[in-house]
């Protein structure tokens, strides 16, 4: 399994907003091959640091999703947002592969 986390901190007021936007996201990725599942983390002690989680079955599944055309439309969806300031916030991204169950 390959896990790649994406972490945002957004302003304190914009939390909600952008929980709500990751609610009714598109979906894209769910068809995707190697996809495993999609969770949205809210940080309990920062509740403004947002961490989006995505499994895939393999690295090649998901490096392969980060060079499709459906990678490419669901970013720039965000880059569309109504909100400005939260189209501007650059991820940390982290990724993982699993080493022991």
């Amino acid at each position: 399994m390959y896990i790649v986390h994406s972490t945002v901190a957004v302003p304190d007021d914009k939390a909600e907003e952008v929980i709500a936007i990751y609610q009714n996201r598109s979906k894209l990725v769910d068809t995707y091959k190697g996809f495993l599942s999609f969770q949205l983390l809210q940080n309990e002690q920062v509740p403004s640091e947002l961490t989006v989680q995505i499994c895939w079955e393999t690295k090649e599944d998901y490096l392969n999703y980060i060079t499709s055309d459906a990678y490419k439309k669901v970013h720039e969806l965000e880059k569309n947002y109504p909100d400005q300031e939260l189209a501007s916030i650059k991820p940390k991204v982290q990724r993982y592969r699993r080493v022991a169950e």
